[in-house]
């Protein structure tokens, strides 16, 4: 566990904050994201920015790199040089996390033929009105349960001739990892508040100005 992203499960007081703060400010993302009542695709996006928020604010801007090539597709923020993947869920179960989006049938054939882990994950799982989590899962534990199960057993493809958006992890496996001694959670309650949004203001705000 060598990753310095440990240190927001180990630091008491940040711990505190949150599981007071995080609720808000994804459901902050989805009013931020939402037409007509329904929650966007854009909503993933403003939920990554919120989790590097998060690490910026922690180790400072300078220790966070944001620019990351578009070749590393499973790489959302390089954290002291280290490379990690941030991935939400919503829901009880933990079913439905993406390794890659793709859905070329053949692409995701190579991409299964060709995993291995190589990256820590910070995981959150959303679950609005119930016990939620942030997880830390470190690239060894990944490692320990790939080889232990085998890639058939941990990587799921999309059925053929359906549109699923991607390859994911399964259940399984994924349950497998975040029970492991290594990996680190801090338990969530989702409760939403009462929120007064305007999603134009901030931008008139800005027209305002001189």
């Amino acid at each position: 566990m060598s990753s310095k992203a440990i240190e927001l499960f180990t630091d008491l007081k940040l711990v505190e904050k949150i599981k007071r703060r995080l609720p808000y400010l994804f459901q902050l993302a989805e009013l931020e994201s939402s037409r007509a009542g329904k929650i966007g695709m854009e909503v993933g996006s403003i939920r990554e920015r919120v989790i590097v928020a998060l690490l910026i604010y922690k180790f400072g801007e300078a220790n966070v790199e944001t620019e990351i090539p578009i070749t590393e597709s499973e790489v959302d923020v390089k954290l002291f040089g280290n490379p990690i993947s941030i991935k939400t869920i919503t829901g009880k179960n933990f079913s439905g996390v993406k390794l890659i989006w793709t859905v070329d049938a053949q692409k995701s054939e190579e991409f299964r033929e060709n995993y291995y882990p190589h990256y820590d994950i910070l995981l959150v799982q959303i679950n609005w009105s119930d016990i939620g989590g942030f997880y830390y899962i470190p690239i060894g534990t990944q490692k320990k349960i790939f080889d232990k199960i085998g890639r058939e057993e941990y990587i799921k493809l999309p059925k053929a001739g359906t549109n699923p958006r991607g390859i994911e992890i399964t259940k399984e496996a994924l349950i497998s990892i975040i029970e492991s001694e290594e990996s680190q959670c801090i338990k969530i309650n989702w409760q939403k508040r009462d929120i007064e949004f305007n999603s134009y203001k901030r931008w008139v705000d800005l027209w305002m100005e001189d």
